[in-house]
């Protein structure tokens, strides 16, 4: 306004012409004589622009807004926008995200984020489902006063998470766990894509190549299912899994803690009936191509044979297997008098259970304090 008042001194003393103070103004001639007519009638405030006085009727009543806004503030404080409109929606809201991001910020409860440039992706995603699996874990502290793992397998081509929980800490047992729930549901896949964790390479050099030849527990199971493992070498080759574990680290501990949940167990319940199926329903999106490369399996009864530790020894004098500092005793039957001597496989599977092996012949099963478990009369190898 102050601009427009020399303008217009000026071109009332002749000195600007009328085109002049209108490119002094910025607007065309056309403006400028209205402006001035508004000015000679109504002073300065003739000036003001009347839209800004003027409620819009589109705009939501002022009552909704702050029922919003103190909603955010009183149970969502700290929640990032977008997880704060997933609850929003979930709640029965109608309004878009964009309102919701605006009205947050306009009231001061969310602060304005700074723009991003494009994200430049290396590698495109598998085509179909079941081409390629992700599977990796998160330590952080999930509620109050706990560390734990938060273990995930999730789908290459889609993101879709086939398998969530919470674990004491990461290693071949959760592993098994998590592609159990994978064969289980969906069936067989192609590959999986991991780091280089002791559990599931073994790597000679600190930092270098991975040893094929020598695999691990989890790698000897994947062998026999017929799983391409894929090692990653960088953190930037895990940007996925990174990416997604920075999501559930902000929002699953607000969850949590809204929910009031404290134990794991209530964790591992609350994450598989609401914090799944809501975050797949969200995040997972279709598939490039059409298809699918899950493959169901035969027999998966026998799956908690495949998915377990195995561990050769031989055994001893008095016909028993020395393991893990426990002595299991096999049980007579029919087939020989005894097995000293002979070189049979213990394996350890997923509840903690002991069974001993003499090739594809199951010898005995054990609790895992080396309890022997009475043996089924048909159960098969």
């Amino acid at each position: 306004m102050a601009v427009f008042e020399d303008a217009y001194t000026l071109w009332t003393e002749r000195r600007l012409t009328q085109s002049e103070a209108a490119q002094l103004l910025g607007v065309c001639d056309r403006t400028f004589r209205r402006q001035v007519e508004r000015y000679e009638s109504d002073g300065i405030e003739g000036l003001r622009d009347r839209r800004v006085s003027r409620a819009s009727h589109r705009a939501a009543p002022v009552d909704e807004v702050m029922r919003m806004v103190d909603r955010y503030r009183t149970r969502h404080e700290g929640w990032n926008v977008r997880h704060y409109y997933a609850f929003y929606r979930r709640e029965g809201g109608t309004r878009s995200y964009n309102w919701v991001r605006t009205k947050l910020q306009e009231h001061g409860a969310v602060e304005r984020g700074k723009g991003k440039g494009r994200h430049r992706r290396r590698r495109d995603p598998a085509p179909w489902p079941g081409m390629m699996l992700h599977q990796d874990g998160s330590t952080h502290e999930w509620v109050p006063g706990s560390v734990w793992d938060l273990i995930v397998t999730m789908d290459d081509a889609t993101n879709e998470h086939y398998s969530m929980f919470l674990c004491e800490e990461e290693g071949t047992m959760s592993s098994f766990r998590g592609v159990r729930d994978v064969v289980g549901s969906k069936g067989l896949f192609c590959s999986l894509y991991t780091d280089r964790g002791s559990h599931y390479w073994h790597t000679p050099e600190a930092g270098g190549k991975v040893d094929r030849a020598n695999p691990t527990q989890f790698g000897r199971a994947m062998a026999r299912l017929g799983v391409e493992m894929v090692p990653a070498y960088s953190p930037e080759a895990r940007g996925r899994s990174e990416r997604m574990f920075g999501t559930h680290q902000d929002r699953l501990v607000k969850e949590l803690a809204l929910a009031g949940i404290t134990d794991m167990a209530a964790a591992n319940r609350y994450i598989q009936e609401t914090y799944l199926p809501a975050f797949n329903a969200e995040f997972a999106r279709p598939s490039r191509e059409a298809g699918s490369a899950f493959v169901p399996m035969r027999g998966p009864q026998a799956l908690d044979d495949i998915l377990c530790e195995v561990h050769e020894r031989v055994v001893g004098r008095d016909n028993c297997v020395r393991f893990d500092r426990l002595t299991l005793q096999i049980e007579a039957d029919g087939e020989r008098p005894h097995y000293v001597k002979a070189t049979v496989k213990v394996r350890r599977h997923m509840d903690g259970s002991l069974s001993v092996w003499h090739g594809p012949r199951l010898l005995q099963r054990c609790e895992g304090d080396g309890t022997p478990r009475p043996k089924p009369l048909a159960e098969a190898a």
